[in-house]
C-alpha cells in the first residue's frame, strides 16, 4: 500500500461539485505536485487529506490508517500550509514559532534546537524579531514553512505556497522542499505554475475536481498528440479568435506570442493559406516540443 492513498473522493459544496471520483497514490519520500487552475479542486482535496472536511465519498488512508476514522494518532505525522497566510500578523518570526511549537508540546531545549534548525533552513534567523506582517511575500511563506515544519512532519501538505511570490523567491522556496525531501520527507504541493511541476517527481493535472492525466513530468509531456507551433506575433484577442475560426487550428497565448496546436495527422501546409489570411506572418511561425503547459490545455480542453 501506498503512503498516501485517496480512493474515489469526491465532496460536494451544495450543487457544486468540487472533487469528483478522485484516486491518487504518493509513495513515501517522493514530491507529487497537484496541478490546475483555481477552482479545479485541489484545496478540497488537501483539505480532505488533513480532516479540514470530510469525504461524501470515498477514503484517504496515511500508512494504512483511515484519516476520517484515526485522525488523532495520524495528526503528529501532517504538516499542513494553506493556502492563505495564515499566522498572527501582529506577533514576531519568534512568537509565531514559539506559538506553533506549543501546540505540539515542544519546548524547552527541543524548541530551541528546532528553532535553530529552522532559522538556519529558512534563513529567517535575523528577522527573529520583525512583525510577521513586515515580511515580504517569500519571507512569509518560509515562516509559514517554517511553522508548518516545527513538530518534524512526515508529509508535507503545501496548498499553492508560492502563489504571488516573486520568482527568486519561489526558486529559494523548491530549493527548500528539495532539502527536505533529502531529509526523508513526503511532500504533496498545490500549484498553478507548471515550471514548479517540472520540479516534482511525479504529478498530477486536475481541473474541474477530475483527475486529468498522472505520471512523471516527462511522461507528462508524452500525452500530448498533434503537432505545436509558436507564433512569434503579438497576441492580440482578436488574432487569437480569427485563428481559432480555423477549422483543425487551436491558439493560445503564451507570454508575448501563441502556440497554435494542430491535431495528430494534420500537417500546416493544408493551414497556410486560412492562416495568412487572417494576418499571421508564417515566417514567425516555428515548430516547437509541447510542454507541461501544452499537455495539460489540450487535456483540459478535451474534458470540457
Amino acid at each position: 500500500m501506498s503512503y498516501l492513498q485517496i480512493n474515489s473522493v469526491a465532496k460536494s459544496y451544495g450543487t457544486v461539485r468540487a472533487v469528483r471520483d478522485f484516486s491518487l497514490k504518493v509513495e513515501r519520500g517522493e514530491i507529487v505536485a497537484l496541478a490546475g487552475p483555481d477552482g479545479a479542486g485541489k484545496t478540497s482535496i488537501m483539505r480532505m487529506i488533513c480532516n479540514l472536511i470530510s469525504a461524501d465519498n470515498g477514503a484517504i488512508t496515511l500508512d494504512g490508517k483511515l484519516i476520517a476514522k484515526e485522525f488523532e494518532s495520524i495528526k503528529p505525522d501532517l504538516g499542513y500550509m494553506p493556502q492563505q497566510f495564515s499566522l498572527y500578523p501582529d506577533l514576531t518570526v519568534e512568537e509565531n514559532l514559539s506559538f506553533y511549537a506549543g501546540i505540539y508540546g515542544i519546548t524547552g531545549g527541543q524548541y530551541r534546537t528546532q528553532r535553530d534548525y529552522l532559522y538556519q533552513f529558512s534563513r529567517l534567523g535575523e528577522f527573529s524579531d520583525r512583525r510577521a506582517e513586515a515580511l515580504s511575500g517569500g519571507m512569509k511563506q518560509k515562516l509559514a514553512l517554517s511553522c508548518a515544519l516545527m513538530h518534524f512532519p512526515k508529509l508535507l501538505i503545501l496548498d499553492e505556497p508560492t502563489t504571488g511570490v516573486d520568482p527568486l523567491s519561489r526558486r529559494q522556496f523548491w530549493e527548500m522542499l528539495h532539502q527536505l525531501q533529502l531529509d526523508g520527507a513526503t511532500i504533496l504541493v498545490s500549484t498553478a505554475y507548471m515550471d514548479e511541476v517540472a520540479r516534482a517527481n511525479r504529478a498530477c493535472f486536475v481541473f474541474n475536481g477530475q483527475k486529468l492525466a498522472e505520471g512523471t513530468p516527462h511522461e507528462l509531456t508524452q500525452l500530448f498528440r498533434g503537432s505545436a507551433w509558436f507564433l512569434d506575433m503579438e497576441p492580440k484577442l482578436e488574432l487569437v479568435r480569427a485563428i481559432d475560426k480555423i477549422d483543425g487550428v487551436d491558439a493560445r497565448r503564451f507570454g508575448a506570442g501563441l502556440h497554435l496546436y494542430l491535431t495528430e495527422g494534420d500537417t500546416l501546409d493544408r493551414h497556410r493559406l486560412p492562416l495568412e489570411q487572417v494576418g499571421v506572418n508564417l515566417a514567425r511561425l516555428s515548430a516547437i516540443d509541447p510542454d507541461l503547459e501544452d499537455c495539460f490545455i489540450q487535456l483540459m480542453g478535451q474534458a470540457v
